[in-house]
């Protein structure tokens, strides 16, 4: 079973899929439009958590999230099953 993610885990796997080193501390509650990714990005992100930590999270659920704390705590409820 995989440990639970962390933001940070979060924030690189975001940084490494599209970039935004310049993001902000806190990026939880920070809409991805705010901060600049679309949902091309988001779907990068699924690839990269299947394709570094065996995670499938569907592309109609991961872009359902606005911000990286939704993200995130869909991603954590999807490894917790």
């Amino acid at each position: 079973m995989t440990d639970t993610l962390s933001i940070e885990d979060l924030r690189g796997i975001l940084v490494g899929c599209a970039g935004g080193d310049a993001l902000p501390d806190d990026i939880a509650d920070v809409s991805f439009e705010e901060l600049g990714y679309d949902s091309l990005a988001l779907i990068e992100t699924a690839a990269a958590l299947k394709r570094d930590r065996g995670l499938v999270v569907p592309d109609d659920l991961i872009t359902e999230a606005r911000t990286p704390g939704e993200l995130l705590r869909l991603i954590n409820d999807r490894i917790a099953v």
